[in-house]
């Protein structure tokens, strides 16, 4: 009996992958399936499967192939494949061995100088050949990799360190420091890797890669749904499934307006409305109502007008101006400033540019 009733939760546990191995390729996960995140459901499990950056791509399975892999320094903003496109790297080089060959860190929880000079220094010191392995792509026994991810977080001392271990162990193993902000790393570290950068993904990108997702959860996405998707991802593809698997949780069917209501952004037509009364009325509490009825927040209503500023006709000195002054107003937002005085102050922006406006139609 004992041994029956303590065998399920053994079983329970077994169909779970452990932390740092649960499965990243296209196929949906056996066991969590449903409750995985889909950004690490749908993480792509070889190069192949990487939705954009082809020649950055093409030419790391290159070096790769060749064995000439070089000490790699990614950077880009969130969500655009840099860790994704390191860990395919690292399992088509190790494959079943995966776990052994590789030390992956995430600088910013552990970027004291105490980590260089112990854990990486302990890895990379330790020979390949003590866990016999050879690469399944070359004969010789395959370097190891350290994977630091947000490196940008380190501390200068131990990016100092870092150096001379890289210098040390480059025989047996290869650096891949990835960052949100190059000017973050110190020259020297800088100059030890081969760099490449990773743009935002282009909306293409995105949708290819959305509908493939909404196909094989077979979910309910209307073209609007889609391309608000799209837009609101700004090129983040982490961004991206975020919002589409919130979205599915909150509303069977995902359309423009259930997207937007779940993320809590202006829809376009109510910026459309917003500018219409900035551009034309004079001061009311229109815009103040809104912004109350809609739960919407100024700075997010300031950053889709000033999108909005680009697409319409004005003169250039007027539409420098107020962009200056819309960009004033989110900066003194950043600061925790009032609302209600920063609503005024965007309201008085737009009556100067309408004033400035018609002395030059005049």
């Amino acid at each position: 009996m004992e041994g029956t009733a303590a065998s399920t939760p053994m079983e329970i546990d077994a169909a779970a992958p452990p932390a740092g191995a649960a499965a990243k390729g296209k196929a949906p996960l056996s066991a969590t399936g449903r409750a995985a995140p889909w950004v690490e459901k749908y993480r792509p499990q070889s190069l192949a499967d990487v939705a954009a950056h082809r020649d950055i791509v093409d030419t790391i399975d290159r070096l790769t192939n060749e064995n000439r892999l070089p000490h790699l320094l990614l950077y880009g903003p969130p969500g655009t494949g840099k860790t994704s496109t390191i860990l395919a790297v690292a399992r088509k080089l190790y494959g079943s061995q995966y776990s052994n060959m590789i030390l992956e860190l995430n600088a910013s929880d552990e970027r004291g100088i105490d980590v260089v000079r112990q854990q990486i220094q302990d890895f990379a010191g330790a020979r390949s050949l003590s866990f016999g392995y050879t690469s399944e792509i070359f004969a010789k026994p395959a370097v190891k990799m350290v994977l630091l991810d947000e490196a940008d977080a380190m501390t200068k001392d131990a990016q100092f360190a870092l150096r001379r271990v890289i210098e040390k162990y480059t025989r047996s193993t290869r650096f891949a420091l990835i960052c949100n902000h190059v000017n973050k790393i110190i020259p020297a570290l800088q100059s030890r890797c081969t760099r490449f950068r990773f743009a935002p993904l282009d909306g293409s990108h995105v949708r290819e890669r959305l509908q493939h997702i909404i196909k094989s959860e077979g979910l309910d996405v209307d073209e609007g749904g889609l391309t608000a998707l799209v837009r609101l991802s700004n090129g983040d593809m982490r961004k991206a499934l975020n919002i589409l698997q919130a979205s599915h949780m909150a509303s069977q069917q995902i359309t423009e307006e259930s997207v937007y209501l779940c993320t809590g952004n202006p829809m376009p037509k109510d910026i459309e409305q917003i500018a219409f009364w900035l551009l034309n009325e004079p001061f009311s509490t229109n815009i103040s109502d809104m912004k109350m009825r809609k739960g919407l927040a100024l700075v997010d209503i300031i950053r889709e007008v000033t999108m909005f500023v680009f697409k319409i006709q004005m003169p250039s000195d007027v539409r420098v101006k107020l962009i200056n002054d819309l960009a004033d107003i989110e900066y003194r937002l950043s600061l925790a400033c009032n609302d209600k005085l920063q609503l005024g102050a965007l309201i008085s922006t737009f009556t100067d540019a309408r004033a400035a406006m018609v002395a030059v139609a005049s």
